[in-house]
């Protein structure tokens, strides 16, 4: 039988074994914890400097592009600027440029259609004007919508006399798309909002009439 040294002996040994155990299963919990905590930071940094990249690479490429002739553009020279109080009428649809009411449409997304003569005005000042047909699908519109968010000078509306899917105007310049999502969309804003065929740079397009 042991005396009571050996058994104090064991026991403090049995208890230094459990110490030991679960210190060796708190590290491996901590391994598992912030080791799996570095991995998802890594993969968090890997995913946002992803997205980072592509961003900037997509507006370094639509920059490129906006620099370059854009197919189907259409351009109208020598157009009048006066500013009228009757209804004009535009060989376009929708107008380009010509003649004009003394109010500009202030710049923006509507979901009606506006007045045509107030939104030549605002071409005038060097906005882009997104116009899609009546009865475009909900899909499309939503993709238009998230193209011109957030720029100052552009105009979104439904048109309700093009027969065309999407059409983006600016002052003496057009284009005809079939689908809003066309890649020729977001280089048409980038290269014609405020553009060099503005006659008025500078000139606002808010202050101005809604719709």
């Amino acid at each position: 039988m042991s005396n009571p040294k050996e058994r104090q002996a064991e026991r403090q040994a049995k208890i230094d074994a459990v110490f030991a155990a679960h210190r060796v299963k708190q590290r491996r919990q901590n391994l598992f914890v912030y080791g799996g905590f570095g991995l998802l930071v890594v993969a968090i940094i890997v995913v946002v400097t992803f997205v980072i990249t592509g961003s900037i690479q997509t507006r370094n490429t639509t920059a490129e592009a906006a620099k370059s002739p854009i197919a189907g553009v259409k351009t109208y020279p020598n157009l009048t600027r006066n500013h009228v109080q009757t209804p004009v009428t535009y060989p376009q649809q929708p107008g380009v440029g010509g003649d004009h009411a003394a109010t500009w449409t202030n710049c923006g997304i509507y979901t009606t259609p506006v007045n045509e003569n107030r939104a030549v005005h605002s071409l005038e000042h060097g906005a882009v004007w997104i116009s899609y047909k009546q009865g475009l699908s909900p899909t499309d519109v939503t993709t238009l919508t998230a193209l011109v968010k957030g720029k100052p000078y552009v105009l979104l509306s439904p048109n309700p006399d093009q027969a065309v899917a999407v059409t983006a105007s600016a002052w003496g310049t057009q284009l005809e798309v079939p689908n809003a999502g066309d890649s020729r969309l977001p280089v048409f804003i980038k290269a014609y909002a405020m553009g060099p065929q503005t006659p008025e740079p500078g000139a606002a397009c808010s202050g101005g009439a809604n719709g």
